[in-house]
This record gives C-alpha cells, structure tokens and sequence, in this order.
C-alpha cells in the first residue's frame, strides 16, 4: 500500500519539478570545483634568484621598480647616470629586503655602455631574466614653440629614449635566448606615444618610437623574449615638478586627476605595479602596451592602438 502511495506522489508534477531542480544543483556541484590545466602553474613567473636590470633606476619609477622586484625575491642592477647618491640609497633597499645588489654608471646612449651594463651582471650572476628600459630623458618645451627644439635636441632625446632601449635589448637578447626559460624586457613609454601630449615634441615622438620598437621586437625576439611597454600619463613626482615648476605642476597634476574617470593620477609605484604584471603575470602576453594614467587617455582623441 505505501508502494502505491509512494508511486502516486511521484506522479505530481510538483514532485517532478523538485526532482529536476536536486538535478540541476547536483550539476552545479559538479562544476564548483576547477580543472587546473597542467600548463596553468606556469602563468605566473617565480622571481626568487632572477636577476633583474633596471636602468635609470636611481630615482623615480625606476628606483620603485627596482624596489619592488627586489621585494619579490629578485637580484637587481641599479643603473645610474649622474645620481650615485640616488642608487646607493636604492641599493639599500633593495638589500634590506633581501636581494644582491650591483650598482653600475652607464649611459644608455653609449653603446659600449649598455654592453658593459649586461656584462657585469653576467659576471655576478651567470644570467639576465629581466630587461626594464626605464631611463629617460626630455626638455620641457610648449608644442607651439617651433623654435624651443632643435636638431640637437631631438637627438640627444632620441638617443636615450629610443635607441638607448635598442641598444639594451640587443645586448640582453643573447644571453636570454640562452637561457632555458628566456626572458622579460620591459619599455617605460608614455601616453605622449600615443596622444601626442606630452612634455615636447621630440618626447612624444620618442616614445611613439618606443611603442613601435616594442611591437618589432616582440615580433623579432619570439619565442625567448616577451617584450612589452607600460605608457604612464602623468606621473606625480620630483621630476615633473622639476621640469615645470611647482605652480605649474600642481595645475597640471589637478586637470589631469578632474579628467580622469578614477580621479587619480599614477605615481611611481603604480606604474612600478604595471611593469611588475608584465613580468610576473600572464607569460603569453607580448607586444603589448598597457596605458596607466586613471583613464585619462579616454578623454583625449580618440586612440587607435594599431
């Protein structure tokens, strides 16, 4: 009789749909837990004992890079051109959290430079991993004064912003071919590379040239090298305030910061976050530019990335 009773109740369609709801969750359940691909674990690099170099790294994003990659287990060239005072303090740093340090003069528009640059941190290391073209140079001139630039400057700039980069990836490019698991470079362009704003004419140009070098040479460089570049806007700190003078760059520092959608401008510790993503993070990524500025860029022209 309860056999009956039992077969009846299932005969309700309220019954029926109970059942297929347990169903639908039990399936559910199944799906809850991940299925870990075997290749996932290598998506995001291990920098314990990699060796990093830094260059222009005595102050500013560089100094904070290399802060930072120290921070992660990394041994780390602190490149300096002028600023020795300025690189020791950083190599402090950088101790203090653990890592090997190497300070080392070069200019990065001297070949010969660059080439002694990768040199001695084969010489301490054995290795490369990491390439950050930081260094940088500009002259603070209004775009509409024609007269405020010249044939010099244009090469003095070019030569560190552009080919000071060349000149270093060509000297790491070899012994990170070398190497089993590659390597990294990363360029410090600028939103002046793909806006046309920027501290002058030949800056801008500059590091437009840099965006370009870095999509050829993530074609070239495959598959040893990854290379891409992170593209700052406005970044608070001494060498803004410096170039245009304090009143100047509050201003500046406040039009920027009213005009971007998250209300804040990068300072050298988040573009210092944005290099480290392309260095740790997904290791399929390359030829790529990651533009950090709290989305200011969107309320310029609008871009075309390609």
């Amino acid at each position: 009789m309860q056999a009956q009773i039992a077969l009846k109740w299932r005969d309700f369609p309220a019954f029926r749909r109970i059942q297929r709801i347990l169903q639908f969750s039990a399936n559910c359940a199944n799906f809850a837990a991940p299925i870990i691909h075997p290749e996932q674990d290598r998506n995001v690099k291990d920098l314990k004992g990699r060796v990093a170099i830094v260059t222009g790294s005595s102050s500013g994003v560089g100094a904070a890079t290399a802060k930072l990659l120290a921070s992660q287990g990394c041994n780390v060239v602190i490149n300096f051109n002028s600023n020795r005072a300025g690189a020791d303090a950083v190599a402090t740093e950088c101790q203090d959290a653990g890592a090997e340090t190497l300070v080392v003069q070069a200019n990065v528009a001297e070949d010969a430079d660059c080439q002694a640059l990768v040199a001695a941190a084969l010489e301490k290391w054995g290795r490369v991993d990491i390439l950050v073209n930081n260094a940088g140079t500009t002259k603070f001139v209004d775009h509409h004064d024609l007269h405020g630039l010249d044939k010099d400057d244009f090469q003095r700039i070019y030569a560190v912003n552009v080919i000071g980069a060349y000149q270093m990836i060509r000297a790491v490019a070899e012994p990170m071919q070398k190497q089993e698991d590659g390597g990294v470079v990363v360029n410090v362009a600028s939103t002046a590379g793909v806006t046309g704003i920027g501290s002058c004419v030949a800056y801008a140009a500059s590091k437009g040239a840099m965006v370009t070098l870095t999509l050829s040479m993530a074609r070239a460089l495959g598959p040893e090298l990854r290379i891409n570049a992170v593209c700052p806007g406005f970044i608070e700190g001494d060498w803004l305030k410096e170039g245009y003078g304090e009143e100047r760059y509050e201003k500046l520092m406040a039009f920027n910061r009213d005009n971007a959608p998250l209300k804040k401008t990068a300072t050298a510790e988040t573009v210092a976050d944005a290099i480290l993503h392309f260095i740790s993070g997904p290791q399929v990524v390359t030829g790529e530019t990651l533009i950090v500025d709290g989305g200011r860029h969107l309320s310029t022209a609008p871009l075309t990335r390609r």
